[in-house]
């Protein structure tokens, strides 16, 4: 049995996600007021969480489809996507920002991440049905 395409309102709203998460935080570093290295530490995070994410969802994926991860590559995805949140986690407790501007950051990095995740699944399960 051939299974269906994903959606294109499904593709879409994968897309919105990320971009509306990442264009956000982005934006979002770029009107703050915090130091250069402040915001080059939040903007490498958003870079580092959205690569551990894409390496983790293949990962699982893969696995299901029992196609062959290691154990040592299966964990470093998932360390690299925990860290990721911790990391962003630690300096947002840190930071001297408003708590309205520590909330915005982590909902719009959680929201980039879950679209990634989406738009990596989305494309993959594509190809697979071409």
């Amino acid at each position: 049995m051939k299974k269906q395409r994903v959606s294109n309102a499904f593709v879409a709203a994968s897309w919105v996600a990320l971009g509306a998460g990442m264009i956000g935080f982005i934006v979002g570093l770029a009107r703050a007021e915090m130091l250069l290295n402040e915001k080059g530490y939040y903007f490498t995070i958003l870079l580092y969480g959205l690569f551990a994410v894409v390496s983790l969802q293949k990962a699982v994926r893969d696995r299901l489809e029992n196609i062959q991860v290691t154990d040592i590559y299966y964990g470093i995805c998932w360390f690299a996507t925990l860290s990721s949140i911790v990391l962003l986690a630690i300096g947002l407790w840190n930071a001297t920002i408003l708590p309205s501007e520590k909330g915005f950051y982590a909902f719009a990095f959680l929201l980039a991440l879950f679209g990634a995740i989406a738009v990596q699944k989305n494309t993959r399960d594509n190809i697979l049905q071409e």
